[in-house]
């Protein structure tokens, strides 16, 4: 089984909102998860990102990937905490 950490989306029709989820590769975008880890909300002005470090970890250390927008945003927001 092939563990994937990507995006779901839960906002209404025209206001996206989406959360971070750790997730069988094989499930549909808005499908069943494993695991809730963070949420990310486009609409804010830079884009409000929040993770559970922790839980990305764990998940990173048993071969969960994560996708290429996750990891941008993870990119994009340890960059800015490492400079706060």
């Amino acid at each position: 089984m092939a563990v994937h950490i990507r995006l779901a989306r839960a906002g209404a029709k025209k206001r996206p909102f989406y959360r971070v989820v750790v997730t069988d590769q094989r499930s549909p975008r808005g499908g069943r998860f494993l695991e809730n880890i963070g949420t990310y909300d486009p609409r804010k002005d830079p884009g409000a990102f929040t993770v559970d470090l922790e839980r990305l970890k764990y998940w990173q250390s048993v071969g969960a990937q994560p996708s290429d927008t996750v990891g941008q945003l993870l990119r994009k927001h340890l960059k800015t905490t490492a400079s706060a």
